[in-house]
């Protein structure tokens, strides 16, 4: 079992998040990088476990025309400042991963420069495709060669070279006796040569036991580059483009199909980079004809087999439109304190910290567990993953699952906190309309807040008879030194003793009143919204708020509200959801 295996990865697009210039000049280097700091806790917090950063080394523009490989980007500051900031992530528990391109360089790269300069004479002759000397280019060069995607802005290496194989394994070593990278995700990975490749993996395996290789590939069998010899995964484009048009289509057969595709694709120790955007492709709320699906589509992208990856702020749902000419938008700068209420006020951002936890918890199941298929329609798709049962809805409506179960007597809604009942081996519920839900045995889940509680409390006792007993010590040593300083009196030694005990009484009782405080709040809250004045109009012109004291006060003609039902009500924020909610009555 890898860390990897495990991993739940953020991405980062450093150049762009820290609002590097486009162009770089080269000059004084700016720790930019540095800055970034903070984001490791916000990362943490999420519950990512991995961070993929990249590009990050010298080059001119957008960091795939790379200058140099051993020397961090100057807009983003100094080696030191990468050192410093992958040592803060490990600190903080978290794997990192370069961005390696190694299919071809800039311009402005040593062994180019070379070949301009010295021409036919240059050593370096060899270390791009097809130079030719009785060429030319729009750069005048007196000379052409093969580039990547048709840019002469990206000259392509020459890795059948040997020298290039020993230069770039020998930057991979430096990489790690330098800053500690944990892995590399090799850009443009379904164009490398494949005994280039092999050459990668054989120093992957001498720098670090469980060093990872991922590739960029777009489509294929990914067995091709993700086996024993060469890469340890790629990406999953398949499945990205299955996620987001599976959820517009209203066709879940797509997202089911391409699951089961690359499961006899490639073997069962390996596991694809799951994601539904990244810094090429647009933005998820974007691509989404309706935004409420981003909740189904990122349960599934934390349960389906393979290993998660969200895309810097699409954790708070922010849109990103690919522009004929420019990345730029999907590259976006961000100030993390523009968000620092998303952790409770945004529905995106608390979704993703609720599949963060479930992921680490449930880990053994959603890493390990092997996938069965349990319901499948256009609209709905249930699965199991070990012991973990999934189930999603891409309708507008409510919709009615029947599916079978487990040997478990009840489950339990993760995201719902819903209770249901097995009932001859099969479970039969409902699901609103953009929604989902992941049930995992229910006596488990009641053992281990048991287990929680039962810690809590032993630590709240160790740390209350602590205190105590640090207050007798300190009443003691008072007392001896009242006695020595001519005051004896007994009230002074019981006032000083009482002064110490009351002084801890916030360290070892704050959380009760607190949480007493919190429940009090949202009580009053769902009291709050059956108070909402329901406007006459229709739905869909009505806002979250009268939407739920509509769906309230629709649960009360039929029966008693509990506040368990009110409490489903008053989280679900979704105006789609909730708009379908109340028509379902």
């Amino acid at each position: 079992m890898a860390w990897y295996d495990e991993a739940v990865f953020y991405h980062i697009y450093p150049l762009g998040l820290s609002g590097a210039p486009r162009q770089n000049d080269y000059g004084k280097p700016v720790h930019r990088l540095a800055a970034l700091q903070p984001w490791i806790g916000h990362i943490k917090k999420l519950g990512f476990t991995a961070l993929y950063i990249g590009p990050l080394f010298q080059s001119v523009g957008h960091g795939y025309e790379t200058t140099d490989y051993r020397l961090l980007d100057s807009r983003l500051g100094t080696n030191e400042d990468l050192k410093d900031f992958v040592t803060a992530c490990h600190k903080a528990g978290i794997k990192v991963i370069f961005d390696g391109v190694f299919n071809h360089t800039g311009r402005d790269f040593f062994a180019f420069r070379d070949i301009q300069k010295n021409r036919e004479n240059s050593p370096y002759r060899d270390w791009y495709c097809n130079v030719n000397f009785r060429g030319n280019n729009e750069y005048n060069d007196g000379f052409s060669y093969d580039n990547w995607g048709g840019y002469n802005l990206l000259a392509k290496l020459n890795q059948r070279n040997p020298a290039v194989r020993d230069y770039i394994c020998d930057v991979i070593r430096f990489w790690v006796s330098e800053f500690d990278v944990d892995g590399i995700r090799l850009d443009a990975a379904d164009v490398l040569d494949f005994e280039f490749m092999k050459a990668l993996r054989r120093t992957a395996d001498e720098v670090k036991s469980d060093f990872w290789l991922m590739g960029e590939v777009i489509h294929g069998d990914y067995s091709r580059w993700a086996n024993e010899n060469t890469l340890h995964s790629v990406t999953d484009y398949a499945l990205h483009k299955a996620l987001y048009s599976g959820h517009n289509d209203h066709n879940y057969f797509e997202i089911a199909h391409t699951v089961q595709r690359t499961l006899g694709m490639v073997p069962a120790n390996i596991r694809l980079y799951n994601f539904v955007d990244n810094h090429d492709v647009e933005r998820i709320s974007t691509k989404l004809m309706n935004k409420a699906h981003y909740m189904p589509v990122h349960i599934l992208l934390y349960t389906l087999p393979g290993i998660p990856s969200v895309y810097y702020g699409s954790e708070f749902g922010i849109e990103g439109r690919k522009e004929r000419y420019s990345d730029d938008s999907l590259r976006p700068c961000i100030d993390l304190d523009d968000h620092s209420d998303d952790y409770d006020s945004n529905p995106c951002t608390a979704l993703v910290a609720s599949l963060g936890r479930i992921h680490s918890e449930w880990k053994q199941d959603l890493v390990y567990g092997d996938y069965r298929q349990l319901c499948l329609t256009n609209q709905q798709y249930a699965f199991a993953r070990g012991r973990v049962i999934v189930a999603v809805n891409n309708s507008d409506g409510e919709a009615w699952i029947n599916i079978e179960s487990g040997s478990a007597a009840a489950y339990t809604g993760l995201l719902s906190g819903r209770r249901l009942q097995n009932s001859g081996g099969r479970l039969n519920f409902s699901l609103p309309g953009c929604s989902g839900d992941i049930f995992v045995p229910a006596a488990e889940v009641e053992t281990e807040e048991a287990s929680e509680a039962e810690t809590e409390a032993k630590a709240e006792t160790e740390a209350k008879a602590e205190t105590e007993e640090k207050a007798e010590t300190e009443a003691e040593v008072e007392s001896e030194a009242d006695a020595e300083a001519g005051r004896t009196g007994p009230g002074e030694v019981v006032d000083s003793q009482n002064a110490a005990v009351s002084a801890a009484v916030p360290i070892t009782a704050a959380a009760p009143p607190q949480a007493k405080e919190k429940a009090e709040e949202n009580k009053a809250d769902q009291l709050c919204l059956e108070d909402v004045e329901i406007p006459d109009k229709p739905y869909d012109l009505m806002t979250v708020e009268q939407l739920q004291a509509v769906i309230l006060s629709k649960m009360a003609k039929n029966g008693p509200v509990t506040d368990q039902m009110r409490r489903e009500v008053s989280e679900n924020v979704w105006h789609n959801s909730l708009v379908n909610w109340a028509n379902s009555f």
